[in-house]
């Protein structure tokens, strides 16, 4: 693909994508208000000419402390007789302008100077660190006041030196974004793939760290809003430049007289500063995701039946769930529609499909844990008789790891590796059981035995890189049963692992449903880890469970085609099913030793 082809490609995604920012920045009414406060503020200091009759610097005798409503001053004049809301309009345009080139310099310092320091090695971390830290020890307000002569009291200048004085701040907070987003696997997925670090660090750390860059720009234009007021109040600079700080000044001299010229410069300076405040927070939520109200479930009404074989209640009963995220064009991507199964106590169910239909999110739904931008729009999802879906966050804490846990993939991942495994444990013993620290310690080896580690004392004072993936993944299905749940949703539990630890960790999960009468879903695309362990069967496409059945019953007899389809990519030529006749062009069997325990699609026939 050429080059041009890519970008007439990638344009249109990423107009889309500015689009959908904009429409749900616009949703917000707090980013609403706050925008549109700062904007009539921004256009009122534009227009200060139209709107005021008076310039800046235009003092008459006749006004001196005119009141509210004088003919031709509408906020009145200050003791010196200048129109108070020429003033205001142009201390606007003063303050923008120190926003603007403080902001900007300390981003233009602080953001590459973050994410250089962050990326790279040690020795380019510790010489970035030092010069920061050496900015740092010099005293802001005092070294303007202190360089004013080479500055010559311009308050740009000022506010140059101020941003390069602020840029250590952005660079501590990319610098701590960058350090836990470059190990990262879609990080190591662009650095294998031959991408340079300039276009890594552009097109994957910046996007990651935007957020708190664009909540730190709000407050770094505030910041040096302030400051230069502050300095002007101090009387330190030009005093012939308009600024709010100067008008505070003049008021506060004169606020027994007037107490109006001090309060409302104070008021517009006080609105702008928590406008862009309150701005930054509400476009941080939009670009990250902010947590989302549930959206109200709609009573399911019964399906239609595809070939399945449902039961009418059980431990976990999921109907008609669907799921939704919104797309860059603003219509809803319903991701899911229809998933629908049954588990009984101590059964297995296996939840199979191809990749993208829809498993990983009916699992996260059921737990409760979806992410921000998803929406049920329908269903039920029940666990022993009670409604899980529209409980808030506090009760379903009380029932996650408690009655339903969940066991991740990738076990090196989902490990803090800051930690020892018998210290994760604990908390994870802690969550389910208020106890002693000392007493979930002691429960930490018990538990560790309980899952077939043979050494547990030494893997409990280890680190997760000290240990093997297998034991990583038994310590994770150690810390999901530590609660003794009725229900246990394991997610592709084996897939980064070998075959043989494959087999050992099915064989642990089989063994602990049995002891703990515990219900498993098993979240898998490999049918023949179906065939060997679970009892029955849900085929899921693109979003939908378009069979379910016993194991045997789905593998013998499959009633949907996809199912079929599935089970053809998988069967060799001399497997003969119930449900087709053999081919004539199959090879006939060889003579020699049976394999009576040969999978058929995985299931041992032994």
């Amino acid at each position: 693909m050429t080059a041009d082809t890519t970008t007439a490609n990638t344009a249109p995604e990423s107009v889309a994508q500015r689009i959908s920012t904009l429409r749900r920045l616009a949703r917000n009414p707090q980013a609403v208000i706050t925008a549109s406060t700062l904007m009539v503020i921004v256009v009122a200091g534009l227009l200060a000419s139209v709107i005021s009759s008076h310039g800046p610097s235009h003092a008459s005798l006749d006004a001196i402390n005119a009141g509210i409503g004088t003919d031709g001053y509408p906020l009145g004049a200050d003791k010196d007789g200048r129109d108070i809301l020429a003033l205001l309009l142009h201390s606007i345009n003063t303050s923008v302008v120190t926003a603007l080139i403080g902001t900007g310099l300390a981003l233009a310092v602080g953001v590459p100077a973050g994410l250089i320091g962050g990326y790279f090695g040690s020795r380019v971390r510790a010489a970035t660190e030092w010069l920061f830290n050496l900015i740092m020890t010099f005293p802001g307000l005092l070294l303007l006041i202190v360089l004013m002569p080479v500055t010559k009291g311009d308050f740009r200048a000022t506010m140059a030196l101020f941003g390069v004085l602020l840029a250590p701040n952005v660079f501590r907070i990319v610098r701590n974004q960058v350090l836990g987003v470059k190990n990262e696997l879609y990080v190591d997925a662009a650095r294998v793939s031959g991408l340079p670090d300039r276009r890594i660090l552009a097109r994957h750390v910046l996007f990651a760290v935007r957020g708190p860059v664009v909540i730190a720009s709000a407050f770094l234009a505030g910041t040096s809003i302030s400051v230069q007021a502050g300095l002007a109040f101090l009387g330190v600079g030009n005093s012939e430049v308009p600024s709010f700080g100067a008008m505070i000044h003049s008021g506060f001299a004169n606020l027994y007289v007037a107490p109006s010229q001090f309060a409302i410069p104070s008021l517009l300076l006080g609105i702008i500063t928590a406008s862009l405040v309150l701005f930054g927070n509400a476009l941080r939520d939009t670009l990250e995701g902010s947590p989302r109200k549930p959206q109200p479930i709609v009573t399911p009404t019964p399906r239609a039946a595809t070939g399945t074989s449902e039961r009418a209640e059980g431990l976990l009963v999921v109907e008609d769930l669907a799921i939704s995220y919104e797309s860059p064009d603003g219509k809803p991507n319903e991701v899911v529609r229809g998933s629908g199964f049954t588990v009984q106590a101590g059964e297995t169910l296996g939840l199979v499909g191809e990749s993208g239909s829809g498993k990983t999110q009916t699992a996260f739904a059921v737990l409760g844990v979806l992410p921000p931008a998803a929406r049920v729009t329908r269903g039920s999802v029940r666990l022993d008789g009670r409604e899980l879906l529209g409980l808030p966050d506090r009760e379903m804490r009380k029932i996650r790891g408690r009655t339903i846990a969940y066991v991740p993939q990738e076990p090196m991942s989902n490990l803090d590796p800051s930690l020892t495994v018998g210290a994760q444990l604990a908390t994870s013993i802690r969550a389910v059981e208020p106890m002693p620290r000392a007493e979930a310690r002691q429960r930490v080896l018990p538990l560790l035995g309980q899952v077939g580690i043979p050494d547990p004392e030494r893997v409990a004072g280890s680190y997760p890189h000290q240990i093997s993936g297998g034991m990583a993944q038994r310590v994770l299905i150690a810390g999901a049963v530590a609660g003794r749940p009725h229900v246990l949703i394991a997610d592709e539990p084996t897939t980064a692992l070998d075959v043989t630890v494959q087999a050992e960790i099915l064989d642990l999960l089989h063994d602990l449903r049995k002891r703990l009468n515990m219900a498993v879903v098993l979240v898998t695309h490999n049918f023949g880890m179906v065939a060997d362990f679970c009892d029955r069967v849900a085929v899921m496409r693109q979003g939908e469970v378009v069979e379910t059945g016993t194991t045997t019953e789905t593998f013998d007899a499959p009633r949907h085609e996809y199912t079929r389809m599935l089970l053809d990519s998988i069967l060799d030529d001399t497997t003969t099913r119930s449900d087709a006749p053999p081919r004539a062009d199959a090879p006939p069997l060889v003579d020699g030793p049976q394999h009576t325990d040969a999978p058929i699609g995985g299931k041992r026939t032994s």
